[in-house]
């Protein structure tokens, strides 16, 4: 898909929901589900970290009243795709992901795009996911396969993108993605 467009002087990409998963728990992997919902403010009804301010153990620990940046977690199908050819074989949500997708290059988009999902729900991409240990706990190995050094040596982060939830409503798999970039200057993503 990974369609670009122009559209009222706004720079458009398209591409497709493959898997949506939540957890209740705090558990390092999600269950795929048919369907999830997003709640506006708060992230994926049901899910653990769903909630205005910080869910992740260790942020909590930190500071229990920063906001939750990380309401939704998104991946790409093409991550997956990468690590069983080199012998990791990770599905959907098995890397705490809660909207699996595909044909939109969800790494290269600058922060605050607004990801229009479905009919209804709308997300700002607020940065990148940090790969922590669990995820050699999960796989060993699995870490340093979503780490890279860059060209200019700085470190890329290939383990999804975090996200807040604007407007709520379902997602389904074979939903599309619109993905509305903001204004120039972009700002590149970073970790949150």
């Amino acid at each position: 898909m990974n369609v670009v467009q122009r559209e009222a002087d706004q720079q458009v990409v398209r591409g497709l929901v493959t898997a949506v998963s939540r957890s209740e728990g705090h558990t390092f992997s999600k269950r795929s589900e048919e369907q999830i919902r997003l709640v506006a403010g708060l992230g994926v009804e049901g899910d653990a970290h769903q909630g205005a301010t910080v869910k992740h153990r260790s942020r909590v620990a930190q500071d229990p009243t920063q906001p939750n940046l990380r309401q939704v977690h998104l991946i790409h199908a093409e991550l997956h795709d990468e690590l069983r050819a080199k012998g990791y074989p990770v599905g959907a949500g098995e890397m705490g992901e809660n909207v699996t997708t595909r044909g939109i290059d969800l790494l290269g988009l600058p922060a605050g795009t607004l990801l229009r999902i479905g009919s209804e729900a709308v997300i700002e991409v607020t940065g990148l996911r940090n790969p922590c240990p669990q995820l050699d706990r999960f796989m060993p190995g699995l870490k340093d396969q979503v780490l890279e050094q860059g060209p200019d040596g700085s470190l890329v982060r290939k383990a999804g993108i975090m996200a807040v939830v604007l407007a709520g409503g379902p997602i389904r798999p074979g939903d599309a993605i619109t993905a509305e970039l903001p204004p120039l200057p972009h700002r590149p993503l970073d970790r949150v």
